[in-house]
């Protein structure tokens, strides 16, 4: 039976069957029988997107109101994702999420006058697979009629600060995939709505605008921002997400809200508010309809007071709102009729897009381009900056940045094998990508929930990165089987960081597989396994011997692991692998041990001596300063201090005097009024400008590691911070492992623990950081760019978010610092640079999460937090394009598996490949592979980015996709180009154009994709989003 889709409210059945016999060009003779063939559906027209804000009953010459009903629903804070959706746990929160849409739909259907928007996918979905076709059809109804409507779109509502590009892209394109597959055009959402971050990243911005997003409203704004742009009628402008790069591509009409995220004061009339109800009925007593018409004339004549046109938006509802939505909707309905009835104010039930479509209609006005910056640090009174999250729970912070990187490899391997090895319900990235989405709301990687919820958000990534780990086996074994005879199983080892693995330990043979998802081949990457033998050999896929060379496991690990492992020794040893593709090495213990040994220095902690596997003489280092080099870099330690000194890039001839230690700022604590408010996990509020500094007595190093792959300087600063600085062979940056905790607790004071490096650079009271793992922002000591800034905490007011790194630099040398996760970080006085590593505290900040910031770890004494830092030294002019080729590798990490050997390396390379590469050919070094997924059955998505700036001396690349790809084509022809978000045809996206001082933005657009040649193209910092069929070579 044919079916047949035809418009409800323009159905004419004539017409209709007119057309359908013109299109099948069938004579009238056959139509009898084709009619009793044909399913006539009838279904309302779509009235989404734009074309529904034509109808909305504006007056013109009048202050419209947008009123626009929204619920807040986080998700996770003070209660787990799961328990927020079922209304569980009510002694923590009275919020059930599942309530609110039970009851908003209904109410929606009872007047078609009402709207209500809705944000978090990762809660919506939930109700959805929940709900009948009848339902479904019920909410697609008013989906199409524009009066429900998707705002932001993704699984949540991410953080900005903590996150990354990558993470923030994929969050977005899972909610973004779902609404696009279950409501079509009418999904799409139109504006972007961060309501409740704690301050804005450009990159965000940058990110919504190649997404297609027309809009962008946030609510947590520094109040004295803000005051600036009340009185300048400033709320609402053009941000620039990319001056320097992507130009107007990246613009983006943005604005703050008027009173935070919830409605005017005195006019909230949902169960969780205060709000008197309008009571309309003269014949009873407190009759109130003229005292709340005058409430909302008056709250509506002082906002309008500061914004531009005559259209200002009301946002009512807040956090959990509307889980008795009749309340709401009963009560707005007769707020509307009543102050409507008069000539002062016209309100009217809005949507964000809607209120943007009005603002862009508005002819007279040009916008500003104000802010080419972000909205970093964010302060809502004169001591209280939420800078102290930047920080906030560092191994959560650990945990998420490597389950990102590992959930890249899962979805590269599920397109790489094929859907073949994963059928029949067998494990899938899904529940990885869902957690991982969920990972980057803004309590969440934020550090800014409660204890209990971190550790529902680690046990969902850990659940997640199990079923990724099936993935991963199943993929590389099918790239590995040679005949009949199935490889072994891969097993994984998490706890490599602090030297655990049960199949290296309790093995005396093994093979390890290395997978690299980078574009390109990765060299001079060094693999660091616990072991228990005195000496190993390594064999590489081809056959040849690999050095490698012994360590023992620090004192320090040994203590941080507890009874959770028993290795000895590390076997130290560097591994190439192909692009896209791994590499199998076999290790075996040695029959007899390696007589050759390392030089060690030991003043303080062992007397034996480490195996390696090559003689170095005895280095004369107890006679003045220690140094250890590689051929690209010296770092010399002072002999009184044990600290770091100088380092020197032997390449460039480059020396820098650069003193590096440890100090903790100590947190403020009082009730929280204002000049006594107190440090947590949201406020950073040292009670002192000055740092404390951490330090035993005497020299900080107690052992030092001469080898021939690695050198190492292991520094002591007291019995809770320690550190290891190192330098592989080939490397040119140095390798700086710090371990902080257990924070002590029975002094009763909050510690804030920072690394900082100390040197001669003129820097001018400027510094460099990253936004979300992208483009560089400069900052200013004691600065901001739009308003005269009123300093009022020294160091907590010149904090800002470190997502990959940070750098200071004057005419001829540039000193950066990456990191493994998101810190906060700062420079407090010229030539110095200093990063956050963790934190403990003792009293709540009194924001909102009503407990201390008090980890107390596995053990129950406090939280050891261990991670890495990379150092480099180099001319500014080649800085750039180094720290971004490092930051790649450092978050696109190779995932290692392992698994017990009983084979010959002969019988090994007979039965398996040992070497495998997806690509045919290497991506430039500027272009990076940032996504490839499977997007269902044979289709997959492709994003390529340009990964410099043009300020690294980036330059156009082309990338053709012919033959790119060893184990599928891509079918030019089926090739597609999207938004970022991977929901929009580039060709149908088509954005507001706006007015502003410098003419007009536009909807314009960096298409990348040629189909004459099947080449990709891209400018600095561009990304190119591409879906396309796949035929499979096999």
């Amino acid at each position: 039976m044919l079916g047949v889709q035809v418009s409800c409210d323009r159905f004419d059945r004539k017409k209709t069957w007119n057309l359908y016999f013109d299109r099948v060009h069938m004579d009238r003779s056959s139509c009898l029988l084709l009619f009793l063939t044909i399913g006539i559906t009838c279904v309302a027209a779509q009235t989404c997107g734009y074309k529904k804000c034509n109808s909305l009953p504006i007056k013109p010459g009048m202050i419209n109101v947008h009123l626009v009903p929204h619920t807040h629903d986080d998700v996770g804070w003070l209660k787990t994702v799961d328990q927020y959706y079922y209304g569980a746990n009510t002694t923590i929160q009275r919020a059930g999420v599942q309530y609110i849409l039970d009851g908003v739909i209904p109410q929606l259907e009872a007047n078609p006058r009402r709207r209500f928007i809705y944000v978090e996918m990762a809660f919506f979905k939930r109700w959805w697979d929940e709900q009948d076709e009848d339902m479904h059809g019920r909410v697609k109804k008013l989906v199409d009629e524009g009066r429900l409507e998707f705002i932001n779109g993704g699984w949540c509502m991410n953080d900005e600060a903590s996150t990354h590009y990558n993470a923030i892209i994929d969050q977005m394109t899972l909610g973004l995939q779902f609404l696009n597959t279950t409501f079509g055009e009418c999904g799409r959402p139109l504006v972007a709505w961060h309501i409740d971050p704690f301050g804005h990243s450009r990159e965000q911005a940058s990110i919504f605008a190649q997404m297609g997003y027309d809009g962008f409203f946030f609510a947590r704004l520094d109040y004295q921002d803000k005051m600036n742009r009340l009185n300048l009628k400033n709320m609402e402008e053009i941000w620039r997400g990319s001056p320097n790069d992507l130009g107007k591509v990246a613009d983006l009409f943005t604005g703050d809200l008027f009173a935070h995220y919830g409605p005017p004061e005195g006019l909230c009339f949902g169960i969780l508010c205060n709000g008197q109800p309008v009571q309309d009925d003269p014949r009873l007593h407190d009759y109130n309809v003229e005292e709340r018409v005058k409430t909302a004339e008056n709250r509506s004549m002082e906002q309008a007071k500061h914004f531009r046109t005559e259209h200002i938006m009301w946002t009512m509802g807040s956090d959990f709102h509307y889980q008795a939505a009749n309340i709401w909707f009963k009560n707005m309905d007769k707020l509307i009729k009543y102050t409507n009835a008069g000539n002062k104010v016209n309100l009217l039930y809005s949507t964000p897009s809607c209120y943007v479509y009005h603002k862009n209609q508005a002819a007279d006005v040009k916008w500003s381009y104000n802010n080419t910056d972000d909205f970093f640090p964010y302060a809502d009174k004169p001591h209280s900056f939420w800078s102290g999250y930047f920080t906030s729970r560092p191994t959560i912070k650990g945990y998420v940045r490597e389950c990102n990187n590992f959930l890249q490899v899962c979805k590269q391997l599920e397109v790489i094998a094929g859907p073949l090895p994963f059928k029949n319900g067998g494990p899938s990235s899904q529940r990885f990508r869902e957690a991982m989405a969920v990972a980057q709301h803004h309590d969440a990687v934020s550090g800014t929930e409660k204890q209990h919820v971190a550790n529902d958000y680690a046990m969902r990534l850990h659940a997640g990165a199990v079923e990724c780990q099936a993935v991963v086996g199943r993929a590389l074994t099918s790239k590995m089987k040679k005949g009949s005879v199935d490889p072994p199983a891969a097993q994984f080892c998490t706890y490599l960081n602090i030297s655990i693995c049960p199949t290296t330990e309790d093995n005396d043979n093994f093979a390890v597989t290395v997978y690299n998802p980078l574009a390109r081949q990765l060299t001079g990457h060094y693999l660091r396994l616990p072991v228990n033998g005195q000496a190993y050999t390594v064999s590489s896929p081809k056959g040849t011997s690999v050095e490698t060379q012994m360590l023992k496991v620090s004192p320090r690990t040994v203590k941080v692991r507890g009874p959770r492992g028993n290795a000895t020794s590390e076997l130290v040893f560097p591994v190439t692998v192909p692009a896209l593709g791994f590499n199998t090495y076999l290790v075996s213990q040695a029959s007899k041990r390696n007589t050759r040994m390392e030089s060690l220095f030991m003043p303080q902690a062992e007397t034996k001596l480490n195996v390696v596997s090559m003689m170095i003489p005895q280095s004369p280092m107890m006679r003045g300063d220690t140094e250890i080099h590689n051929e690209h870099l010296s770092l010399v330690f002072d002999s009184a201090t044990g600290y770091l000194k100088t380092v020197t890039n032997l390449k460039k001839k480059l020396t820098l005097n650069v003193n590096q230690a440890f100090y903790w700022y100590n947190s403020s604590t009082g009730n929280n009024k204002d000049s006594t408010q107190r440090s947590g996990a949201y406020i950073f509020r040292p009670n002192g400008t000055e740092p404390l500094t951490i330090k035993t007595k005497g020299s900080v190093i107690t052992k030092v590691v001469a080898g021939k792959l690695v050198q190492e300087v292991h520094q002591v600063f007291n019995d809770w911070v320690t550190q290891v600085i190192r330098l592989y062979a080939g490397q040119r940056q140095a390798e700086l492992e710090w371990t902080v905790g257990p924070i002590p607790f029975k002094d009763g004071l909050g510690k804030e623990i920072i690394t900082r490096f100390d040197s001669d650079l003129k820097t001018d009271k400027k510094f460099y950081t990253d936004a979300n793992g992208r483009e560089i922002l400069q900052r200013e000591l004691n600065h901001r760019q739009t308003w005269k800034l009123n300093q009022t905490e020294p160091v907590a007011g010149n904090y800002y978010p470190v997502n990959s790194r940070i750098f200071i630099k004057d005419a001829s040398k540039q000193l950066t610092v990456l990191t493994d996760r998101s810190q906060g970080g700062s420079s407090l006085k010229d030539g110095s640079l200093e990063l956050m590593v963790h934190r403990r505290m003792f009293y709540d900040d009194n924001f909102g999460v009503g407990e201390a910031l008090n980890e107390t770890g596995v053990f129950g004494d406090g939280l050891v937090a261990r991670g890495k830092h990379y150092l480099m030294l180099e001319s500014p002019a080649d800085s750039g394009q180094l720290h971004r080729t490092l930051g790649e590798q450092l978050y696109m990490a190779p995932a290692v598996s392992f698994t017990p050997n009983t084979l010959s390396t002969q019988d090994w390379s007979n039965n398996f490949n040992m070497d495998y590469t997806a690509l045919k050919r290497e991506l430039p070094p500027s272009v990076h592979l940032l996504t490839l997924e499977l997007s269902d059955g044979d289709t997959a998505l492709l994003r390529l980015e340009h990964q410099y700036q043009a300020a690294d001396r980036g330059t156009p690349q082309t990338v053709s996709l012919q033959g790119l790809f060893e184990p599928f084509e891509v079918v030019t022809s089926s090739v597609e180009e999207l938004t970022l978000g991977g929901n929009i045809h580039t060709e149908k996206l088509h954005r507001l154009s706006w007015n502003t001082e410098e003419g007009t933005t536009g909807n314009v657009s960096q298409q990348c994709w040629d189909p004459s040649s099947a080449t990709v193209s891209l400018k600095p910092m561009q990304i190119c989003t591409l879906r396309f069929h796949v035929k499979r070579r096999w």
